[in-house]
């Protein structure tokens, strides 16, 4: 039984961690390099990693992307620990609207105007720092989504998540507050109940017990 509690719960980690890691709002350093639009046929599996139509527009199976093609600046440690390599990211460019994930991003036109303009410098100093969530996966075409984008003077800056620590840190305080509440719950509602019961049970046992002893009497005494 508790290799069955401990299976769970791991399974339920990894599901909220792959839940948060999706979601959550991540920050890289990136030079732009181009951007354009392609035309998208969704499928079964891959539709879920895309947004809605942008504000305005009808919902179709198939639809015009926008692109930010990039030169991402590696990192360790979740993106702490910036590194001298680069490479390849490819980001998508849409509205989320009011719906999920609550960005109520609706100014994706501007965002590639502004991708754009710096991508036009021509120079090879137009980093950035984009923001986005979601993940990249090439076998299922599957772009992290950009919801915002910081112009730079250069690759060397650090970069700390603060919404995702104020964000974990809420979590862990109110799961600690739940915590208490329910022992405290528990301690007051629960355990005398089970107490009671625990104790009516014993008072029946006993009584069984003694009722058995009379017709145990009884019986040798016939």
């Amino acid at each position: 039984m508790d290799t069955v509690k401990r299976v769970f719960r791991i399974i339920i980690f990894v599901i909220l961690a792959l839940f948060f890691s999706y979601v959550l709002p991540q920050h890289d350093v990136v030079r732009v390099t181009s951007t354009e639009i392609i035309r998208q046929d969704f499928s079964s599996v891959n539709r879920i990693f895309y947004a809605q139509a942008d504000s305005g527009n009808v919902e179709n199976p198939t639809r015009d992307i926008r692109l930010i093609n990039t030169v991402k600046r590696k990192t360790f440690l979740l993106g702490f620990i910036p590194r001298e390599a680069e490479k390849v990211m490819v980001y998508r460019n849409e509205d989320t609207g009011w719906i999920w994930p609550p960005y109520f991003k609706f100014d994706s036109s501007d965002l590639q105007a502004q991708a754009s303009s710096i991508t036009s410098k021509g120079d090879g100093d137009n980093w950035a720092i984009m923001t986005h969530y979601g993940w990249r996966n090439r076998f299922f075409t599957i772009f992290p989504n950009a919801v915002g984008l910081k112009p730079i003077d250069g690759p060397d800056v650090r970069i700390i998540p603060w919404f995702n620590i104020f964000f974990f840190g809420f979590l862990i305080i109110g799961w600690l507050f739940l915590r208490a509440l329910w022992r405290q719950f528990r301690q007051r509602s629960i355990d005398p109940v089970l107490e009671d019961a625990s104790e009516t049970w014993e008072l029946l046992d006993d009584k069984a017990d003694e009722a058995k002893g009379r017709f145990s009497r009884w019986f040798k005494r016939k």
